[in-house]
């Protein structure tokens, strides 16, 4: 995504169209598109020739982009568990661990950064009925993994407003449910982790469309991207007025919420009643 944002800059800064790039590397409009929304790898060849065309005869700076598009085409960590995983979700997984803000609202289960081990196999085996063992175990051990980011050296911004309807909603056993939410509450009170609860005491509120998350990045060439899971495939959304509706939405969420601390002690009362 850094690599194609930085060709749009570059390809856009000279006045030249997707079309005529795209006819400068022997590929469709289409692929110009999808590489500068870093949809799809990129080959040496062909960012060196746009480089070319854009202007960039610098040997410093076409080294510095070039790098780029050589780790752009390493495969992540995540990549050994696609067996298990939809074709979709990856893609997610490689966005979420480059993120260094992550805004979530949720209201089927518990946020999957959030999970206990125990909770996450209840989820897991819920949501991939017919799966082995072995396949249930591979797809909780991502979603571990997944989270050592959270608590890593260079975690990420976590804000997030689960709606009761989650924490109520039992998976796995009483004891399950109590070590999740005691989990809910240590984790609430890391640094970088903002926890709220949406109680059913306050009715219909602005996260009607359903679950949803914005991830932010570091560099400011990337935009925002708005992620929305559907049963059979996901949405990326990154247009700047589609990110603004969920922003907006999300801060209507925060701001009708109980604070941290509030949320903390509903979670201490349900954890006494379950």
């Amino acid at each position: 995504m850094l690599l194609g944002s930085q060709l749009r800059r570059l390809r856009e800064a000279r006045g030249i169209t997707r079309e005529a790039a795209g006819y400068s590397i022997r590929a469709s409009e289409s692929k110009i598109s999808r590489m500068e929304l870093g949809r799809v790898s990129f080959k040496t060849r062909d960012v060196e020739d746009l480089l070319t065309l854009y202007g960039i005869t610098d040997g410093g700076e076409r080294e510095s982009l070039l790098s780029l598009a050589r780790e752009a085409n390493v495969a992540g960590w995540w990549h050994s568990y696609t067996d298990v995983l939809p074709s979709w979700f990856p893609t997610y997984v490689g966005l979420e661990g480059a993120a260094s803000l992550i805004r979530v609202y949720e209201v089927q289960f518990v946020h999957g950064l959030l999970q206990t081990e125990e909770y996450a196999r209840a989820v897991v085996r819920r949501g991939m009925k017919g799966a082995s063992a072995a396949d249930v175990e591979r797809r909780v051990a991502l979603r571990l993994e997944r989270q050592r980011h959270l608590f890593s050296d260079s975690a990420p911004e976590f804000h997030i407003v689960l709606d009761e309807a989650a924490l109520r909603r039992p998976y796995g056993d009483r004891e399950v449910m109590r070590g999740q939410l005691q989990h809910l509450i240590d984790v609430s009170e890391r640094p970088n982790v903002r926890l709220q609860i949406m109680p059913f005491g306050f009715g219909g509120h602005s996260g009607e469309s359903g679950a949803f998350t914005i991830l932010s990045f570091p560099d400011a060439d990337l935009s925002d991207v708005v992620y929305l899971e559907q049963l059979t495939s996901a949405l990326y959304l990154d247009k700047r007025e589609d990110v603004a509706q969920y922003e907006q939405a999300l801060k209507e969420l925060q701001q009708d919420s109980p604070g941290p601390g509030e949320s903390r002690d509903l979670l201490r009362g349900l954890r006494q009643l379950s």
